[in-house]
């Protein structure tokens, strides 16, 4: 009793509830019923074993703080019944008792949630409303396998950690009770109090639904099954729209800063707005998919979601679960595939979350040389552990079920496959075999891929990974840690680091462009210009260019246009496309109103027409992962700074010509080698004078002369413009006018 009163009893099932005694003398048995009610000054048994109303039948207190008793004999089960509790100020109410149910979790819920292979441990653990044995309500469950005891709180109990003190499973480590009357909405956190020191802490529940707005952290019951999804056409044929064939252009976005309003605190708007505005501008700049930079509870806002409390929570800061079911469902129904930024290599220090949880190391490695980024100030997932595995399993999983999910990019895999990721000699421990690799994390990687490609076909993964780390787009029976595609960000740097030179010096630089077809192929690439490039001082990437302002936008326009035309999939961060001056600021709007300004409406209708061409030109995006899909048509003009290349479809025969001059210099009958004849129609041209540019041309196509050159057997005379790029379409009919113009040889 004392135990029970003191909120330390290891299972206060044993002891509160209904507990059969044996009958004496050949009578039927007896039933001890016992409450602990620290809120009751008199509290009464409601017997319903004659029906409603019941029969009340008074409680004997044998505790000053609340601990009451009733023995109700000659009773073959269990009796039916509930509370009727008078408090101290005189009001009186009825409540059922959450001692008299039995445990929900079945024994082999606990067998797979121990080994780690519970696929859905998120329909298990965290806070779930349904019926049990006759009665509506919630249950709870939580691993805490160190606590010495562990109470759910809330508004309905007080915050009191005595009052609903958790079932002990066992050597699982998990605690469970069903609460009933519980209903959607209502707030809680798991009070744990540890076997190690008396650690007492309030922990927001780690696979809970919902979650409070910061800066509070309540975790918020919620029932999933209540939205009603209408994306099934989307559904049954995404695997066909997101074959590694098929084009994908990403547009990523910050939801909390991407549009802003000043009515409501922080100025976030509401997921199913968000899904509207979002939706009318990618039919506008025909990207095919969205990806959003973590969306998942944080406390920070400066963290832009990537140091994530709440793992299987929409944040509040949009709306609630359902307003963001919404979103995703609007972006299905109108062709748009959602992309979510997904953090598995580390978790804040909050009070609230992860770290500690139960009074140890639960979901960290306890040495912080395995247990600690330094440069983050968060804390390491130990991935040898088969609970946390499965935990991070589930949430992927999570997000792909019941949100529908395209696709997880996961954050920061360098930082995962190597022990010695940012840190100094001796600040790290080599794995059993004296090497650096994280081999944990790495099997977690390739089993994480497995799971996720085999429970939902059609979907991708795709990693962030810095590093020339070998195979991590590759199949993990070939020995690949079996992401669908990986970041490019060589091409990036590199690119990005030439484009910043004065284009005079630019022909000392060549083979930063050409280097990147070294390995193009080794991976199936993303071409990321992404978030990472704007922020901490970097400046914008109109910013990054040089010259006088014409010249940095038709060096932004010379950028896209070169990587539109490169091998691999594309992605632009928000506001790349209305080229804004000053780097992303996550507490600021984009500056829409630059778009009044000729400059920058330019840049953003030659996004829009770059996106219409790649999605709808095969040669743009069939082969991207393979030599068969490219071949140079002249990469030495160093001097000259001029690269052009030809892209092929499946099938040979439809291409594509792209040629890049990378500086302000018109080059008069400038000649690329070609491989077929015919007439090559001028399909954009970055620098048309609807994008801003000086409207250099070639009067919408050529002919190819047949002359050999650069080994190949025709060639096209060309005027190449000042900072731009050229796409032609070979060979096509030309128009009637252009006919009689067809070149005659000699």
């Amino acid at each position: 009793m004392d135990l029970v009163v003191n909120a330390d009893h290891w299972n206060p099932f044993v002891v509160l509830g209904p507990h059969e005694m044996e009958g004496q003398n050949g009578r039927r048995k007896s039933w001890v019923i016992r409450a602990f009610l620290p809120e009751a000054r008199a509290a009464s048994l409601v017997d319903l074993a004659g029906g409603e109303p019941g029969r009340l039948v008074p409680m004997e207190k044998l505790h000053p703080d609340g601990f009451f008793q009733v023995i109700v004999a000659d009773r073959d089960a269990a009796p039916r019944y509930r509370f009727r509790i008078e408090n101290f100020e005189g009001h009186s109410w009825e409540q059922v008792d959450p001692y008299q149910f039995g445990p929900v979790l079945t024994d082999f819920d606990l067998h797979l949630l121990g080994e780690g292979t519970h696929l859905r441990n998120y329909e298990r653990l965290g806070a779930h409303l349904r019926m049990h044995e006759g009665f509506r309500g919630v249950h709870f469950a939580v691993w805490a396998p160190n606590a010495q005891r562990v109470s759910v709180v809330g508004n309905f109990n007080h915050w009191d950690g005595r009052r609903h003190q958790l079932r002990n499973r066992g050597a699982t480590g998990i605690w469970e009770i069903f609460i009933p009357d519980l209903t959607a909405g209502e707030v809680y956190k798991f009070e744990i109090k540890s076997r190690h020191d008396s650690y007492l802490v309030q922990k927001s529940d780690p696979y809970g639904f919902a979650a409070e707005f910061r800066p509070k952290t309540a975790s918020v019951v919620w029932d999933l099954s209540q939205y009603r999804w209408a994306d099934d056409d989307w559904m049954s044929n995404r695997a066909g729209r997101q074959g590694l064939d098929k084009p994908l252009s990403v547009y990523e976005v910050h939801l909390g800063s991407w549009k802003k309003r000043w009515d409501q605190a922080g100025g976030f708007l509401n997921y199913r707005q968000l899904a509207h505005d979002l939706v009318a501008h990618l039919q506008h700049t025909h990207f095919t998919h969205i990806e959003l930079l973590p969306i998942t509870e944080h406390p920070f806002d400066g963290s832009w979601g990537y140091q994530p409390v709440g793992y299987f929570a929409p944040t509040a800061r949009h709306g609630t679960p359902d307003d963001f079911a919404y979103f995703v469902d609007h972006m299905h129904q109108n062709g748009f595939g959602v992309i979510l930024d997904w953090v598995p290599a580390h978790f804040p220090n909050d009070l609230h979350g992860l770290g500690y949880f139960d009074g140890t190391h639960l979901y960290e490695h306890a040495d912080p040389r395995l247990g600690e980024h330094r440069d983050w100030g968060t804390k390491i997932f130990n991935y040898g552990r088969a609970e946390v595995r499965n935990f991070l399993f589930g949430n992927a999983l999570f997000w792909l079920d019941r949100y529908h999910i395209d696709g997880l990019r996961v954050d920061a895999v360098a930082s995962m496959l190597y022990l010695d990721y940012s840190r100094q000699p001796g600040d790290w421990v080599p794995n059993m075999f004296g090497g650096n690799e994280n081999l944990e994390a790495i099997d977690f990687l390739k089993r994480l891929n497995e799971i996720c490609h085999q429970e939902h076909p059609g979907i991708l993964t795709i990693a962030e990974e810095s590093t020339s780390w070998s195979g991590v787009s590759r199949p993990t029976y070939l020995g690949g840690l079996g992401f669908s595609l990986k970041w490019n960000m060589g091409w990036m740097n590199d690119t990005l680091r030439y484009m910043s030179k004065d284009p005079v010096f630019r022909k000392y630089e060549h083979g930063a462009l050409t280097f990147s077809m070294i390995y193009a192929f080794t991976e199936n690439f993303v071409l990321p210009l992404s978030h990472d490039e704007v922020v901490h001082g970097k400046g914008s990437l109109l910013d990054k260019m040089p010259g006088d302002v014409w010249q940095k936008f038709a060096n932004l326009r010379l950028l896209y246009g070169y990587m539109y035309g490169h091998p691999g999939k594309k992605l632009l961060f928000m506001g790349d496309e209305i080229a804004q001056w000053r780097e992303w600021n996550h507490d600021e709007s984009l500056d829409w109103h630059l778009l009044e300004w000729r400059d920058h409406e330019g840049i953003f209708k030659l996004v829009c027409d770059l996106n219409a061409l790649y999605v709808s030109e095969r040669p743009l995006h069939e082969v991207d992962f393979d030599w068969q899909g490219y071949e140079w048509l002249e990469l030495h003009d160093w001097e000259n700074s001029v690269l052009a290349f030809l892209r092929r479809a499946k099938d040979s025969k439809d291409s594509m010509v792209v040629i890049c001059n990378f500086t302000p210099v018109v080059r008069e009958n400038y000649r690329i080698g070609v491989p077929v004849e015919g007439y090559y129609r001028e399909v954009l041209n970055t620098d048309a004078d609807i994008y801003g540019g000086s409207n250099v041309g070639n009067h919408g196509g050529v002919h190819a002369v047949p002359e050999p050159h650069g080994g190949k057997p025709y060639h096209l005379s060309l005027r190449v413009p000042p900072l731009g790029v050229l796409f032609l379409k070979t060979p096509q009919p030309p128009p009637p006018e252009i006919e009689r113009l067809k070149p005659h040889q000699g």
